[in-house]
């Protein structure tokens, strides 16, 4: 590690550029809205892209509308040492969820520059599209291209509720890049982030050393019914797909409790048809999420839903299609890089402890191609995919220099 008391960020640059980011898209309640590939987003990108060139990077924008800014090395030929996350958010998202990971990575580049330090690998801040998944599912699509999770044309061809394409979508808002999507060797890949959860702040420690990421699986199912006047359908004649429904996000509920302490279920998204307040719903589309720590239970859970939804369906006289659309195992970090991360807390005097994702990010696809680790910070309360989420510019500043003393070390000082 190198050992240099004046490798530090700019703790106030990175807050401003935080708060500047925030603006685009904000929320009445201080959140950010700024769904995958709105004018918003493309605003947000249009901010990034001006502030990497300000900072002397080139920029190269990959045919999945990823953005990648490059500081060169000293030997330009050597794979990148890539660090970075997203800029989409939920449609109640905080400002930091995403943010912070790319604000830091570029504070890094602009602290080098301002130390004058040299790298032989080169360094690349990859800004991820459509990470969270909110708009088009499913979450982290255009990272799971580009180490091979998902063909090209499948990324391209997801579809919002309204129909509209992520490839449309893409080019309209100029961000359809001619760039190939993967297919080339990066050296090693961090990502800082807000924990989401509370494990850090209650523990009073600075920083989180990450060291795996929970398996997830989602699901989408379509439940049909009968569509049926309110008024004259006796109860016992009814197919409500709403309530075959409603006993389904029970049931989903059900298998999280029933794996306990670590599991997490959740139905977040339904939309009735024909959503008529005199009408017996005949549609139903409904989302499930789950997550576990080991793979063994994630399984598990996987085999009850698949075992339950037919049977709810029957019993509710309902037909159910239920389709996993996404899902990745439990991904251990490389042990190399998290080394790099603690003992870059370690240099710096800050607590830290070591702590596994319960969320998805795009490290964890980025662990198939490159060795990969990550750094987490508090967030207030653990609260995230909420406008209230917040940290303190002191946790966000801590973060980037961990992150700055891993990249550093890792990409090598000329």
């Amino acid at each position: 590690m190198r050992k240099d008391t004046n490798l530090a960020v700019d703790g106030a640059r990175l807050w401003d550029s935080l708060m500047e980011m925030a603006k685009i898209g904000a929320t009445a309640k201080g959140g950010v809205n700024r769904l995958t590939l709105t004018d918003l987003d493309r605003q947000s990108r249009d901010l990034f892209v001006t502030w990497c060139k300000d900072a002397g990077c080139t920029i190269t924008v990959d045919r999945m509308g990823s953005i990648f800014a490059r500081r060169k090395g000293t030997d330009d030929s050597l794979p990148p040492v890539m660090v970075g996350s997203h800029l989409d958010t939920q449609p109640t998202g905080g400002k930091f969820d995403g943010a912070l990971g790319v604000m830091a990575a570029l504070e890094l580049i602009r602290s080098l520059n301002d130390l004058d330090i040299k790298t032989r690998h080169p360094i690349e801040v990859a800004m991820w599209t459509n990470e969270e998944g909110s708009r088009f599912a499913p979450a982290m699509v255009a990272s799971g291209v580009f180490v091979g999770a998902f063909p090209e044309d499948y990324g391209l061809s997801r579809t919002d509720v309204d129909g509209k394409r992520f490839g449309e979508e893409l080019k309209r808002i100029g961000y359809a890049g001619p760039a190939p999507v993967g297919g080339r060797e990066v050296a090693a890949f961090f990502e800082l982030h807000i924990e989401q959860g509370p494990i850090l702040e209650e523990a009073g420690t600075d920083v989180g050393v990450v060291t795996h990421a929970n398996g997830q699986r989602w699901y989408e199912i379509d439940i049909t019914g009968v569509e049926s006047h309110a008024g004259p359908t006796p109860m016992a004649r009814r197919k409500d797909a709403l309530l075959c429904a409603a006993r389904i996000v029970e049931a989903v509920n059900a298998i999280g409790w029933g794996h306990e302490p670590h599991a997490c279920a959740t139905c977040g998204m339904i939309l009735a048809q024909p959503n008529s307040r005199n009408v017996i719903p005949g549609k139903v589309f409904l989302t499930v999420d789950f997550r576990h720590p080991e793979d063994d239970r994630l399984a598990s859970m996987d085999a009850e839903l698949r075992r339950l939804v037919p049977e709810i369906a029957a019993r509710s006289g309902c037909t159910a299609e239920l389709e996993q659309i996404f899902h990745f195992p439990v991904t251990t970090f490389d042990p190399a890089c998290v080394g790099r991360v603690r003992e870059g807390a370690r240099q710096l005097g800050l607590s830290h402890r070591e702590i596994h994702s319960g969320a998805g990010h795009d490290a964890v696809y980025m662990a198939r191609v490159a060795p990969t680790a990550m750094v987490f910070v508090p967030c207030v309360g653990g609260i995230s995919h909420n406008e209230a989420e917040d940290i303190k510019p002191e946790w966000a500043t801590a973060g980037a220099n961990v992150l700055l003393h891993a990249v550093v070390e890792t990409a090598g000082v000329a």
